[in-house]
């Protein structure tokens, strides 16, 4: 992707999520345009489940960062683990609903794109959920540098996002592929193009032990797969 048109793509992803802040938990929760059935949800649930359990049983305790925190969906599983959170996103229109969602006071709201911002302080745990997905190909080192230079020495990161599977998307979207940019649709018809790589999960455990991390990345079942990883000893904090 040219960097003209990566720019391009990212202001219309940007603009894409705080048009659709609103709408946004009808497509996890199973809701309208991304209604599929009640065995589709029953599955869909029970992956979110078996993510969320490993999330709490690889204990995302002390200071928490979490990227593109949204509308708190995942934020309200961190808040009452962690010493604090700092839950950061580029939208203040997901942050307002995240913010009622969660009702915590040791959650510190920071708006801000991604591809632009530089963590002040270290973290023990990073967590992302369904964000990767959304990181361009030319960026993707770039943003596992960001999460390397927020964690401790001996923290670790976790994160979640979706596979290839034509049916998680709304009903009225066009097919996915994998050609790393897709059309998305509001309700009120609006339509956007956003960045959506997919990645598998020993292909990704694979690139990322090439970039310094150990850890394990596996499926959740057939919509999701999600990872914990490290930076290595040798290899924390140096930018390569």
């Amino acid at each position: 992707m040219a960097m003209d048109d990566d720019q391009s793509i990212i202001g219309e992803q940007i603009a894409y999520y705080r048009a659709r802040a609103e709408e946004y938990d009808e497509w996890f929760l199973r809701r309208g345009r991304y209604d599929r059935g009640e065995e589709h949800r029953r599955e869909w649930s029970a992956e979110i489940c078996r993510v969320e359990k490993d999330l709490r049983e690889w204990a995302p305790l002390g200071d928490v960062l979490e990227l593109a925190c949204g509308t708190g969906l995942w934020t309200q599983v961190l808040a009452p683990l962690a010493t604090s959170v700092t839950a950061v996103d580029v939208a203040p229109e997901a942050i307002d609903i995240n913010r009622h969602r969660t009702q915590s006071d040791r959650v510190h709201y920071v708006v801000a794109d991604l591809f632009d911002w530089t963590p002040l302080r270290a973290y023990d745990f990073v967590f992302f959920g369904f964000w990767l997905s959304h990181v361009p190909e030319e960026r993707f080192e770039a943003f596992w540098r960001l999460v390397r230079a927020a964690l401790r020495p001996g923290g670790r990161a976790f994160f979640v996002d979706g596979l290839l599977t034509q049916d998680s998307t709304a009903k009225d979207h066009c097919p996915i592929d994998l050609g790393g940019v897709v059309e998305r649709k509001l309700n009120d018809g609006r339509v956007f193009r956003i960045v959506k790589v997919f990645h598998e999960p020993a292909g990704l455990e694979k690139r990322l032990s090439a970039l310094g991390w150990q850890g394990w990345v596996r499926s959740a079942g057939r919509f999701f797969y999600y990872g914990c990883v490290s930076a290595r000893c040798s290899e924390r904090h140096t930018g390569e």
